[in-house]
């Protein structure tokens, strides 16, 4: 009579403890997950901001070695050759866009220009090899070497003549000229005389500016002269010329003493005037004469870079060929003495330009590059375990949805919720987004993602047959209230 139905549950199947409040937390995976990620993007934009600020403190520091430096370098007295000659290496160093400039600073002459660098006024400096040396000056380069050249007139014609002079002892008495103002000329003369044991009171000495020097000696204004400058000297030969009278050339006194004096002041080197050194004929001298030399140097500040001291040493020798072709006293500039006693210390920069050693760039600041290859190696390795660890956090997370799926499976397969199984549908598509996110991310492999697919279909078939059956349930429920209902009436 009547149809048999289903029997009703007594109660409502309940759900594990662990699973409900998991399946009420909605998509708790989710923010996990994505703090996962940003914990990740943070750590590779940390990693990608070392390695930027190591390249570029590699990349400054190449510009600062390689940078265009501009060098103060003082030379005087104005209208002299030495200033000439280093406007023209100014020039030449800036039409060659070599990494140094120069700047000339224009002085009153060499004790000036000393002074200058000994006060930090200037980078680099010339400076004659005789007068004090600042003790912080080192030689880059000679300038130039200069003779000391005495000579005593030929007699004029109708001009009643004193006692011959041939020898530098017979100067005691007479009075001499010096060829320019300077006062190390003058001391450079007592030197001489010194020498030859005649005293400064037994002598005249009168010094002659450049300009009135030739003037000075047509005139007889003294016994003898002193001038002291390079043998091609445009100054000495004119005033040798001067000294030419009737035909007759002028007597050089020899300073036979020459090694001696060198012996006893270092500064000074035993030299010799080619003969017909002065032009002339007959020649001007006839023969060779022995005299002593002294130096006009480059020198620059101890505390100037190495790097930057070489780098203006080998410009000046790669550019002296051009200069001089409009000042030819540039071709006179050679490298410094390197010996450890020279006189004036050479410049370690000048030196290692010199004797083959300048280090390039890679020498200079290998250390600096090796250690910031080490840091960026630091950086990488740090990197990586920081993403191997996020890695492992993400592929943890991989696990337990794939847990978290056959729990739903089973807890699909008990429950009388529809709603119940739509929640857990939900969660179910946000597992697969995670999944497919971390498949992307390379932090799951290819076996681990079809591990999941097949608990997915598992489940989504769970929960295909429990809707059905609650959908059959309800209905066969519906169908047997109805059926009592009619029966009732």
């Amino acid at each position: 009579m009547f149809a048999k139905l289903p029997a009703e549950p007594s109660e409502q199947i309940p759900l594990d403890p662990n699973l409900s409040r998991s399946m009420t937390s909605g998509l708790g995976t989710g923010p996990a997950s994505s703090s996962t990620r940003s914990s990740a993007r943070r750590v590779a934009l940390v990693v990608l901001a070392g390695v930027l600020a190591v390249i570029g403190i590699v990349a400054a520091s190449y510009y600062y070695a390689m940078r265009p430096v501009a060098l103060r370098i003082a030379v005087g007295p104005p209208n002299s050759d030495d200033l000439k000659v280093v406007q023209g290496l100014s020039q030449a160093f800036l039409t060659s866009h070599g990494r140094i400039r120069l700047r000339p600073i224009q002085t009153e002459g060499a004790t000036a220009s000393a002074q200058m660098i000994a006060e930090g006024r200037a980078d680099l400096a010339i400076i004659r090899g005789d007068l004090s040396v600042p003790k912080n000056a080192q030689a880059v380069a000679t300038l130039r070497k200069n003779v000391v050249v005495l000579w005593v007139p030929a007699p004029m014609k109708g001009k009643k003549a004193g006692a011959k002079i041939t020898r530098i002892a017979q100067l005691a008495g007479r009075r001499i000229g010096v060829i320019g103002r300077t006062p190390a000329n003058v001391d450079l003369l007592k030197v001489i005389l010194q020498q030859y044991g005649i005293e400064p009171g037994k002598i005249d000495v009168v010094q002659f500016p450049i300009t009135e020097s030739v003037d000075a000696i047509r005139n007889h204004k003294a016994d003898a002269y002193l001038a002291a400058g390079p043998v091609n000297s445009k100054i000495t030969s004119e005033a040798i010329a001067a000294s030419t009278h009737d035909g007759k050339p002028p007597t050089f006194l020899a300073i036979d003493s020459a090694e001696a004096i060198a012996q006893n002041h270092p500064m000074y080197e035993a030299s010799e005037i080619p003969a017909g050194a002065f032009g002339g004929s007959p020649d001007r001298p006839e023969e060779e004469v022995k005299t002593i030399s002294f130096s006009h140097h480059i020198v620059a500040r101890k505390d100037l870079s190495d790097a930057t001291v070489a780098a203006f040493t080998r410009q000046l020798f790669a550019i002296r060929q051009t200069v001089m072709n409009e000042f030819p006293l540039a071709a006179k500039i050679e490298t410094p003495d390197t010996d450890k006693d020279a006189f004036i210390p050479v410049h370690p920069g000048a030196a290692a330009f010199v004797d083959g050693e300048e280090k390039t760039f890679l020498d200079r600041y290998s250390d600096f590059i090796w250690w910031g290859l080490m840091a960026m190696s630091a950086m990488g390795s740090v990197g990586a375990w920081f993403a191997g660890h996020l890695k492992k956090d993400e592929r943890g997370n991989s696990s337990s949805l794939r847990e978290r799926l056959l729990d739903m499976i089973a807890a699909a397969r008990r429950t009388d919720s529809t709603e119940e199984l739509d929640r857990m549908q939900s969660e179910a598509d946000e597992i697969l987004r995670e999944t497919l996110r971390s498949f992307d991310h390379g932090v799951i492999e290819e076996g681990v993602l079809t591990s999941l697919n097949i608990a997915l279909g598992q489940f989504h078939h769970a929960v295909a047959d429990r809707r059905a059956l609650l959908t059959n349930l309800a209905q066969n429920l519906q169908r047997a209230s109805s059926a009592l209902r009619v029966t009732g009436t």
